[in-house]
Order: structure tokens, then sequence, then C-alpha cells
């Protein structure tokens, strides 16, 4: 990043030397080397990773008082200053490119300054960034902990409210219609009759899937590496330091937190977040086909399917008026792209643990959070903006039910494939409904013919 030479500075030493940092900038020496070092995208730490990493500092901040490492006084304002971190007060400070050091150190030392800064402001006692604020962890820990506090986060408050309400869309929509019939279509092609609340509760189907595989991945997100240090030894800590910050962050989130198993396996290795992107492929792989699947639907409104009528939310062309386009299914599918290629760079990322430590952490949790945070969007942009007001041409569903020539399958038990094929085709190559044809080449009676082609009863439905 180039500065201003001509803007106010205030010099900041650390162990390399001095760096002049803007004077009223709350970090200090070692987030200005990071700004300068790392000029790669523009792309910064998120919110909710900000979030994260200031309620895991005012957690470390409570534990080491408890355990009597750390003076009440500093104590009490370096949790005052996390906090306010934790709100989103100074996410402005925190400017550091997500393409740093592998483990993420840079972030950390960024909140260790702004925390620092914070309290020495406002409490007016001596703290130091690594002494106080950053006793008993290593961005080593912190960071891996952070991944997994600010995706449990967003998991739990944003993308599983927003799946529930996308589900129970589509339950409400799938009952309202339980009685509208429709071609199904399989290879894109004329098949046996569907109803529309059977095909939206297929969608349901998916959905409530998806639900349920982030209920179990995110379990495991629940489990922290905090405690483990620098290599997972625990050097530095007290016991039980981890099981407490770990307690003290169930009581800031409201999220039962609990410590990892193997410290090894949780600074080594990011195996749960790319878990966790697994199953967000997976939801976005079923948003892309429910998306594709209204936009076939909408098609038209003369020359394609011309089923149901989405919402029209904004005109569609720059040039062709009153052209109306699928703009929501659109966007979803857009987004539902970006998580597949996210989940593309997470599992790259996750092969990156070297021995005690992945190095690839920072463009995990940046990925992992858009992710979450776009897919819980996407669910409600789909269900409150597209399938809870779409329409149904009924008409259009009818006329295409009478002229299908699928139909004749329900008569194979009575004629043969081979004499159905034959009504099938003749029934397609006239465009007379398939009931006049099979009155014409069978021996079975009009009200026999209308039983077994009622399109109702072909969906299995009384």
């Amino acid at each position: 990043m180039n500065r201003d030479l001509t803007s106010k500075t205030r010099t900041e030493r650390d162990s390399l030397g001095d760096v002049e940092v803007p004077a009223d900038a709350l970090y200090g020496a070692q987030t200005q080397r990071a700004i300068d070092n790392f000029p790669v995208s523009g792309l910064v730490m998120p919110r909710a990773f900000i979030r994260a990493l200031g309620l895991i500092k005012q957690a470390c901040a409570a534990v080491n008082v408890r355990q009597g490492q750390l003076d009440d006084t500093i104590g009490a304002a370096v949790q005052q200053a996390a906090a306010r971190v934790a709100s989103g007060e100074y996410d402005s400070q925190f400017p550091i490119d997500v393409f740093q050091t592998g483990s993420g150190t840079s972030t950390n030392m960024n909140a260790n300054e702004v925390i620092a800064a914070l309290a020495r402001r406002d409490a007016g006692v001596a703290v130091h960034p690594n002494d106080h604020v950053n006793m008993s962890q290593s961005s080593n820990d912190v960071i891996p902990s952070c991944i997994h506090v600010s995706a449990a986060l967003l998991v739990y408050e944003e993308l599983l409210p927003a799946l529930r309400h996308l589900h129970q869309v589509l339950e409400d929509k799938g009952q309202q219609l339980a009685a509208t019939v429709k071609t199904g279509r399989t290879h894109l092609m004329d098949a046996m009759p569907v109803t529309m609340g059977q095909e939206l509760g297929g969608w349901a189907s998916q959905v409530a899937l998806a639900i349920a595989r982030l209920e179990q991945s995110s379990v495991r997100l629940t489990a922290l590496a905090i405690g483990g240090t620098a290599v997972g030894t625990g050097i530095n800590a007290q016991p039980q330091f981890g099981e407490g910050v770990a307690a003290s962050l169930a009581q800031l989130t409201g999220i039962q937190f609990v410590v990892k198993d193997n410290y090894f396996e949780a600074l080594s290795c990011q195996d749960t977040a790319v878990e966790t992107s697994g199953q967000l492929k997976t939801l976005a792989t079923a948003l892309l086909k429910i998306s594709n699947d209204l936009r076939w639907m909408n098609s038209g409104p003369l020359t394609g399917l011309a089923e149901i009528e989405l919402p029209a939310l904004q005109p569609g062309s720059s040039i062709m008026p009153g052209k109306v386009n699928p703009v929501i299914p659109e966007a979803v599918a857009m987004a539902c792209a970006q998580v597949t290629g996210n989940d593309v760079t997470i599992t790259l990322a996750g092969q990156s643990g070297n021995f005690q430590l992945n190095v690839m952490l920072p463009v995990i949790g940046y990925n992992l959070l858009q992710s979450i945070q776009i897919m819980a969007s996407s669910a409600r942009l789909l269900a409150d903006k597209a399938i809870a007001g779409f329409t149904v041409n009924v008409e259009r569903l009818a006329a295409a039910l009478d002229r299908n020539p699928i139909l004749v399958t329900a008569l194979n038990r009575e004629v043969g494939y081979e004499k159905g094929a034959a009504i099938a085709k003749q029934a397609y190559a006239q465009k007379r409904p398939v009931l006049e044809v099979a009155l014409e080449l069978t021996d079975l009676d009009e009200d026999t013919l209308k039983r077994l082609l009622d399109p109702r009863l072909l969906t299995g439905c009384n």
C-alpha cells in the first residue's frame, strides 16, 4: 500500500527497527509492515473473522485474570477493548490483505496492537500487545480457533435460519400447489406427469438434507485449537487455559465451544473447514439445481415452457422493451458457482498443513466465511423473491398434459409396449390427444381410457 508521504505519521519501533505509521492509526509497527509487505488484492479479513478475533482475545484475557497470570486492571482493560473490536467499531483498523503470512500472524498481531492501544487510551494503563493481549496464545492456535468460531457463529446465526426459512417457504408453496398437475421431464424431454407439490417437495427435501449435513459438520466447528499455542504442546499457557477460553466463549456467544481432543491435529490441519466447505458446496449444488429448474419453468413467455411466472423485479434488457429476466435464480446460480470455486481453494489450502501448522489459514477463513454468508443470503433471496411469489400458468400446464404422448405409458399393461409406441408416435405426429388416438387403435372404451390416462392419478395422488 502506497502512503501519502505528506500525511502525518508517527514512528513505531519493533524488533526490526523503526516504522512510520499513520498518526491516527491504532495499530503499530507489525501491522504497518504487513500492510507494506502484502499489497496483493485489497481484500481484507471479513467482519465475521474480526468479530471472532475480538471475542477470542476477550475470552483469553478473562481466563488469564482468573488464573492469576494477568493483572486485574490490565485484564479488564483488555477485555473491554477486545469487546469493542468484536462489536465492529474498529474494523477500519484491520487493513491487512488476506494474502499474507500463512499462519495469519499479521492479523493476530494487528488485533494485539489495536486492542493494546485501545486499552491504553481508554483505561490509562500500560498494555503490551504481546505480553498482555497475546498472553498464553500463539497465532498458531488463535487463527485456527478464529476460523472455527467465526464459521460456527455464521452457520448458527445466519445460514441455518436462512435455510430453515427456505425450507418452510418450499413446504408452504408445495402444499398450495399439491393438486396442480404438470408434465414431468427427464433429459429435458416430456415424461410422466407429476404435481408441482411433488416437484417442490423434492426441492424441500434437498434443503432439509443440507440443513442436516451442516448441523452435523458444525458440531466439529465448535471444537477449538486454543490452548495448543505454538506447536500443540501448550507452551506458555497454564493447564486448562484452553478449556477456560472455550467456556468463556460459550458464555459470550451462546454456542457450546470446547477444545479439540488433540491439539496437534487442531494446529496442523484444517480438515473441519474442508468438511464444512464440502457441505456448503453440496448446498450450492442443490440451490443451483433449484435455480435452474425455476429458470426453465419460467422460460418464455411464448416460446419457452412458461409453466410459471416469477415476480417481475426489474427490466430485463437495455435494448428489448418489456423483457423481464429471472434475475434472482441467476444471481443465486452465480453465488453457487462462487461457493464451488471457494471449495476448490479451501481444499487446496487444507492440503498445506506442513508438520505442525497449516500455512494457508487466512485464505481458508476468507473463503469459508464468504461461502457461508452468500449461501445464507441466497437462500433468503430464493425463498422471498422467487419461490414465495411465483404464479402458475394453469392453462399452459393443462394444454401440455393433454398433448403429452408419454401418457401412453399408462397403457403398457393393457396394450403392450409396441402398441403404446405406435399410439404415442401417431399422437405426436398428428398433434392430437393420446386418448383420441388410443380410441382408434385399441379396443379400450372411452371411460377406461379416461381412467387410465387421468394425469392426476398417474402422479400417485388420490
